[in-house]
């Protein structure tokens, strides 16, 4: 059954899917970027399904008396399907050239996964935070709001013909009651687990089951029922886009999502979506030719935009305006290209019939299997991009420092020595890898690591947790036993404020231990997902000569010279070390020589200090253990 087409939701959808694109794009302007809430693009279309999904149903049983699933499910398949599995199928050739083989692996398992519409599953138990450096680099991050959607897809038809056929005259206040359940589990959820939140459906059905709700009251009311007064009918539509754009330039990273705050966005597309029409401001801008046309492409653009991102990320090429600016346009012209030629035919019965359909859809998926699972038999063909000693593939390194960590964590010391804690993020890590591995070196001290962000322990003296979550008794016991503590970070834009610092650093000397901060890092130049050294490499096919590497720890210098970030936050660091009459490590001084303006890339043995542009290899933390036992670089005053 076909619904009463309305051209100005196809021009929220334009919206959705341009700022889900901008924010992708990392777009600044005057060195600002005004498009950090972007990914709210991503609900507002979770609410249009939700409300289009419902209307399609629900008419249909209410004029034929019966809702054929077969028939439902088959449209979900010419929507979704055709145009995803050619874009996963082009995708295979450019990930080969692109990826390292431990991401060419990761593309591999996060298209089987999207397959089988779970890949919102994979990329949680993955540990792939949504917005972060990371994964950008993933080509289809962006499917786990498919397989979202999708999972719905199954569940709620059932849900709303069985709840329609015995529990008509409830069906509004299960909606609701689902909704709102949702909504509390999903901000009690971002709280304690903000991965599992972000991608699970459970958290997610209150935003589709919103769009639900509108559409039963809609069919049940036979109209959107309107304010008496026509001034407020067309002042709630520029509300709800007022409620959206607040969300794009207010939201970020940090802000809790899913989670009561979210409403926020979600009551404007609802506002929108009730109240707008042709003759309020809008209903006219959303209904123009240009936002309609927008509309109709957006799941290709959609589908287009973020692999086409992620692989020029990774790639050796600078994130220019312009090239950016051609990667917009080449992703409008495929996404055109797909809408006419796959789109638009796969959804006629007429030009391609079900048998035509299944033949399609099964020959790119045998395809789709038989080449991943090739690729995940072989490990990424996981000699690519070897050197020597030296591997391109920094994810090897990740991996193996992971490894490391995982089996460090498992061991309980008993040695009577000077405990000393290591506390921080990555870096912090780094920094325990270093001492760790040079055990021998530095035998007066056992050293534990706890993993946090720094910022999070104004909440350890509180209640005890690290922001919000309950810290774990091997953490306790090794703060507890710790007779010295280290701070050592990655120091975020959060942790640099006087007052917060000063006060952690007041209430962890109330505790009788000896407190000491390192500065951060170096952080050095990357290009896409390779280092300065990486570069050369690919560039000239070999390792550089004695000379080249005096001229490549000159460029490394220069690059943390530069880094305008890095030095001002350790300026900031020093001062409170100043205030706060405690010492301060440089860790500068043992990656860095500043008389010859000279900083590490390859330890004694040609091996690689860092795999990306600030977090070491192990073989580099090993290799910094021994030069600070050289130098003399750890005095505990």
């Amino acid at each position: 059954m076909k619904l009463n087409y309305r051209p100005e939701i196809d021009g929220l959808r334009a919206v959705a899917v341009i700022l889900v694109i901008l924010y992708h794009a990392q777009i600044l302007i005057f060195n600002k970027n005004f498009f950090k809430g972007g990914f709210i693009g991503v609900d507002i279309f979770l609410v249009i399904s939700g409300y289009l999904i419902t209307s399609l149903i629900l008419k249909e049983i209410q004029s034929t008396g019966k809702f054929s699933l077969i028939n439902f499910y088959e449209r979900r398949a010419r929507r979704i399907l055709p145009v995803l599995f050619f874009i996963m199928v082009f995708s295979l050739p450019f990930a080969w050239i692109h990826l390292l083989p431990t991401d060419y692996l990761d593309f591999s398992k996060s298209i089987l996964f999207s397959l089988g519409f779970s890949s919102n599953f994979y990329f949680h138990f993955t540990g792939q935070v949504y917005g972060a450096t990371e994964g950008l680099l993933k080509p289809f991050l962006h499917t786990w709001s498919l397989s979202v959607e999708e999972q719905f897809y199954i569940i709620f038809p059932l849900f709303l013909i069985l709840s329609y056929r015995f529990f008509k005259k409830k069906l509004f206040i299960l909606m609701l009651s689902f909704c709102t359940i949702s909504l509390i589990i999903a901000h009690l959820t971002s709280l304690s687990s903000p991965s599992l939140s972000f991608y699970y459906l459970h958290t997610r059905m209150w935003e589709l089951l919103a769009g639900s709700i509108l559409a039963y009251l809609e069919i049940k009311q036979k109209s959107r029922l309107r304010f008496e007064s026509n001034l407020i009918n067309k002042t709630l539509p520029p509300l709800g886009f007022f409620l959206i754009a607040h969300s794009v330039l207010f939201f970020d990273d940090n802000t809790l999502h899913p989670s009561i705050y979210t409403l926020s966005p979600i009551i404007g597309v609802c506002l929108i979506l009730w109240f707008s029409n042709k003759n309020e401001l809008v209903g006219k801008i959303f209904s123009s030719k240009i936002f309609v046309g927008t509309g109709l492409i957006s799941y290709s653009l959609y589908l287009w935009h973020f692999p086409v991102f992620a692989l020029f990320r990774y790639s050796l090429a600078s994130g220019s305006l312009f090239k950016k600016a051609l990667l917009v346009l080449f992703i409008i012209t495929a996404s055109l290209i797909t809408y006419f030629f796959i789109e638009r035919p796969f959804r006629n019965r007429k030009i391609v019939n079900i048998n035509k359909l299944i033949i399609f859809l099964l020959s790119l998926m045998s395809v789709l299997v038989f080449l991943n699972l090739y690729i995940i038999k072989n490990n990424g063909f996981d000699n690519r991009y070897t050197f020597d000693k030296i591997k391109l593939d920094n994810g090897f390194y990740r991996k193996e420092r992971e490894s490391y960590q995982e089996k460090i964590i498992t061991t309980k010391s008993l040695i009577d020595k000077t405990k000393i804690l290591i506390i921080g993020n990555s870096h912090a890590k780094d920094f325990f890898h270093v001492m760790h591995q040079n055990n021998d070196l530095f035998n007066n001290y056992e050293f534990t690591t706890l993993y946090t962000e720094i910022y999070c322990f104004e909440s350890y003296f509180k209640d005890g947790s690290l922001c919000d979550k309950k810290i774990n008794e091997v953490d306790v016991n090794n703060f507890k036993q710790s007779e010295i503590i280290i701070l050592s970070s990655r120091w975020t834009s959060l942790d640099i404020n006087k007052d917060k610092i000063n006060s952690i650093i007041i209430n962890l000397k109330k505790t009788g231990k000896k407190i000491i901060l390192t500065t951060a890092a170096p952080e050095f130049k990357t290009y896409g997902k390779f280092t300065i050294i990486d570069r050369f490499i690919l560039s000239n096919n070999r390792l550089p000569s004695k000379k080249e590497s005096f001229k490549l720890k000159k460029e490394y210098f220069k690059a943390q010279a530069n880094n305008a970030t890095v030095n001002s936050n350790n300026k900031f660091l020093k001062s409170v070390a100043l205030d706060n009459k405690i010492q301060i490590l440089d860790k500068n001084l043992y990656h860095c020589n500043y008389q010859k303006k000279e900083c590490d890339f390859f330890t004694d043995n040609d091996e690689k200090i860092n795999y990306d542009k600030d977090h070491y290899t192990l073989a580099g933390a090993k290799y910094f253990g021994k030069k600070i036992k050289k130098i003399n670089w750890f005095k505990i005053n």
